[in-house]
């Protein structure tokens, strides 16, 4: 993992997270949608990503899709990795995260938030930990407090939740538990 990621303001700002909040389109996958001629279409996701959300279930996390686009695809992926709240056809990020808060009874600083382009923006820039991923839109790198050194649907969310895990001393005990 790249020591910019493991920066010791991250993981001081890791200690304190509940709640992972992930996009999907650029972030856990890499951006691209492929449309099939019956109108379906299929997205590619990361298994060390999905093995990294699971370890953050593992210690007790909440975890959460917020995405603006729908799919089944993607309600298929939130079940089979057990993520808790799944958002779709959301592109007003920051209110569906507030409505999370409050029915979750958590603040913004218990929040950690992964995204990599404008709509994901506001949401980053509240949340206590707010990254982007590698090949996000320049201005979004540029107003995250850090920067995975993966690239989307590239191992980018695994980095992201490994820097939590780090954060709150449970990186090795997850490691340990396949051992």
């Amino acid at each position: 993992m790249n020591s910019d990621v493991m920066s010791s303001e991250l993981l001081q700002r890791g200690k304190a997270i509940k709640l992972a909040v992930f996009d999907v389109d650029g972030v856990l996958t890499d951006g691209k949608i492929y449309f099939l001629p019956d109108g379906g279409e299929f997205k590619t996701f990361s298994t060390l990503d999905g093995q990294g959300i699971k370890m953050l279930i593992n210690s007790g996390l909440r975890t959460a899709i917020i995405t603006g686009r729908s799919s089944p695809v993607v309600e298929r992926r939130a079940q089979n990795l057990g993520i808790h709240h799944l958002y779709q056809g959301r592109e007003d990020k920051l209110v569906v995260l507030d409505e999370l808060l409050a029915e979750l009874g958590l603040s913004y600083e218990h929040v950690a938030y992964l995204g990599d382009d404008l709509p994901d923006l506001p949401a980053i820039r509240r949340a206590g930990l707010g990254m982007a991923v590698a090949n996000a839109n320049d201005f979004v790198r540029k107003h995250a407090d850090g920067v995975t050194s993966a690239r989307g649907g590239e191992g980018a969310a695994r980095e992201f939740c490994e820097l939590i895990l780090q954060a709150q001393g449970n990186l090795e005990a997850a490691q340990a538990a396949y051992l």
